[in-house]
């Protein structure tokens, strides 16, 4: 069975989907399935690939791929994916978190090949996915869309009927052999992701971080990524956090997270929303103990509060005060440290998540008709004929003006 999926990657780029993509397509290669990937990105020159960490972990693998660079319009790159589909057509296709993967979608369908979205997180631009390719017209609705946690799951299955299977899986992590270790030294704290404001709030982890090193005594903490708001980081620590114990830590790569977060015993995540957290999940399989904000999605997936990890109602006091509570309650961290990796070894390991991806791949590959080939209109840059329409929450759709107007 071939697969192929979409994906993007950017130089030095730090994220949830991009670390978890290669290792599920070594696994689903580990089992006789050959995956295909059909990369997006923005680098321009050799030495910026080199940057790009998940192309580099997919050439590592050996795993086919293609690599294009964003054209100027969203029909420039549905014909880009097309063409690739139409030299190297797959048995299923997966659009991941591509716009341009899901309107290509439309002429799989037509083809006879099963399509299956991702909805990686609880945000408009997934919101948007589910408006167009789950709920919308018949034509472009998906064969499938997996949900990467329950929560997401159960939403969608609560709006509405849909010709797409609706199913929950998780984007699994692996489980060390080793686990952190904390015996009285000085507590470790850290935060590993995107540094940006939006959904993260990372101005207010960065303040967070600075207030708890100073009120709870032997604590330390550490930012790890790189992002937008970087620089609002750096200018926090200085003025808040001078003299502290708490510093950036730069960008780690996917496949090295697990070793830097063993040297740490607590993960912090304050977002305003998720889907289901990879970095959150990478932690707790290795002994690392959550503390995160009591949100609606995601969050209390993972984390039972007082079992798993603890969960805290503001980015202020209550998050200060869990942090006091790990560092002086005796016998609580090493508690919450077995829960959380027992949880994640029994739900959320790479061996559970690659095996209903199995299942669900194969359903879809034996309920599927004979293929046909892929037919790419010519008049494909014509997407009023074609396209749905542009959707508020697709702020990235560049569509080509219209034909009057280039007259």
């Amino acid at each position: 069975m071939k697969v192929t999926f979409c994906a993007s990657d950017f130089p030095n780029f730090v994220g949830g989907p991009a670390a978890w993509l290669p290792r599920l397509l070594g696994d689903l290669q580990d089992h006789g399935i050959e995956p295909q990937v059909l990369f997006f990105t923005s680098a321009s020159t050799p030495e910026e690939l080199e940057q790009c960490r998940s192309i580099q972990l997919i050439k590592q693998q050996k795993i086919k791929h293609s690599i294009s660079n964003y054209d100027q319009y969203t029909d420039q790159r549905v014909r880009w994916v097309l063409e690739q589909l139409r030299k190297d057509t797959p048995d299923i296709f997966i659009p991941n978190l591509i716009l341009s993967g899901f309107y290509s979608s439309y002429w799989l369908k037509k083809a006879k090949i099963p399509t299956v979205g991702i909805m990686h997180s609880d945000d408009p631009f997934y919101h948007g996915i589910l408006d167009q390719f789950v709920f919308g017209l018949p034509k472009y609705q998906l064969s499938a869309l997996v949900c990467v946690s329950r929560f997401l799951e159960q939403y969608v299955l609560e709006r509405g009927a849909t010709k797409s299977v609706i199913r929950s899986i998780p984007c699994g992590v692996p489980v060390p052999k080793l686990t952190s270790e904390f015996s009285g030294q000085s507590l470790k704290i850290a935060y590993l992701g995107r540094l940006v404001e939006e959904q993260k709030q990372i101005s207010q982890v960065a303040k967070a971080f600075c207030r708890a090193v100073k009120e709870v005594t032997n604590t330390e903490a550490i930012i790890y990524g790189s992002g937008s708001a970087e620089s609002s980081v750096v200018k926090i620590l200085a003025e808040q956090g001078q003299g502290l114990p708490v510093k950036l830590g730069g960008s780690i790569n996917s496949d090295q997270v697990q070793e830097y977060l063993l040297e740490c015993h607590v993960i912090v995540l304050l977002s305003d929303y998720e889907g289901l957290p990879i970095s959150l999940m990478e932690a707790m399989a290795c002994g690392v103990v959550p503390v995160c904000l009591r949100i609606r999605s995601g969050i209390p997936e993972l984390i039972e509060d007082g079992v798993t990890g603890l969960l805290v109602d503001d980015r202020g006091d209550d998050f200060v005060n869990a942090i006091r509570r790990l560092r002086e309650e005796p016998g609580l961290w090493q508690r919450l440290s077995r829960g959380a990796r027992a949880k994640i070894e029994a739900e959320y390991s790479n061996k559970v998540a690659v095996n209903s991806w199995i299942v669900l791949l194969k359903e879809l590959h034996e309920n599927s008709q004979d293929h046909q080939s892929i037919k790419i209109p010519w008049f494909l840059s014509l997407d009023f004929l074609w396209l749905p329409q542009p959707h508020p929450a697709f702020p990235r759709d560049p569509r080509r003006p219209a034909l009057y107007n280039r007259l």
